[in-house]
């Protein structure tokens, strides 16, 4: 019960990674307020921690709208009086497209949830954070920090790398007052993310020597989602008290041969 006592916000809680964290925290003994836009997937999660023994509360909120997420700040502090580890992971693939034709409001929404929507969690949470000092945990991609050759992927790549640096700047930052920030960078996992995502064309601009997707050197399949969550286990936890302004990659090395 590494975790005890303490409280973790999850976005993107709903399904995939954040789900599997969620139940990976509550185990360790965190209380685990879940953040989704999806009310049902979040009562579900809850009531299925609940079983487990956990406690959870979900909160319906869109990270991209400032109000609501303070709102869901505000009834998390008023539940529990404490926050201690932030998982930043919502975010979408959105359009991957040449970039002739990949539309400037398909850009700017992509940017918006993933760039914008990471940076209003992280800020708001900073001022309970400085109370007893925490953990920030952010989820980038393998995409736009090491693999450069998933041609067509132009916005959700550049968010990716954005997000590193926005780690980097912050445990610099916050380091002072004991709270840590670092960036976890999946490859393929096993998740939904695809649903959130429209391809188009890309076909005719990947290079043609690019490495397969399915290509994976370490045990030749896509990461589950309770390998991520057990990663943001150890990055919420004691055992990393000495780690900021990281990325890890978890990727079954396929990020160093695609490139």
């Amino acid at each position: 019960m590494e975790l005890e006592d303490r409280v973790a916000l999850i976005t993107g809680a709903g399904s995939g990674i954040g789900a599997a964290s969620a139940r990976r925290l509550s185990r360790a003994g965190a209380r685990i307020a879940l953040l989704g836009r999806s009310a049902e997937d979040l009562e579900a999660l809850a009531a299925a921690i609940r079983g487990e023994g956990g406690e959870a509360l979900p909160v319906a909120a869109d990270i991209v709208d400032v109000d609501a997420l303070q709102e869901s700040y505000d009834r998390i502090l008023d539940r529990w009086g404490r926050l201690d580890v932030v998982f930043a992971n919502a975010g979408v693939n959105g359009v991957w497209a040449p970039i002739e034709e990949l539309d400037p409001e398909d850009w700017r929404e992509t940017v918006e949830i993933n760039l914008t929507g990471t940076f209003q969690t992280i800020k708001l949470a900073v001022p309970y954070l400085k109370l007893r000092g925490g953990s920030v945990i952010i989820t980038s991609s393998v995409n736009g920090t090491r693999v450069f050759s998933n041609t067509g992927a132009t916005a959700y790549a550049c968010t990716k790398g954005a997000q590193i640096v926005l780690s980097r700047m912050l445990a610099l930052e916050l380091a002072e007052f004991g709270i840590r920030v670092n960036a976890i960078c999946p490859g393929a996992v096993e998740t939904d993310i695809e649903e959130s995502m429209d391809v188009k064309g890309v076909e005719r601009i990947r290079h043609p020597h690019s490495v397969p997707d399915d290509v994976i050197p370490l045990g030749g399949k896509p990461a589950s989602s309770a390998h991520v969550a057990d990663l943001v286990l150890f990055l919420a936890g004691d055992a990393s008290s000495h780690v900021t302004g990281t990325e890890i990659w978890i990727d079954g090395g396929q990020s160093l041969l695609k490139g």
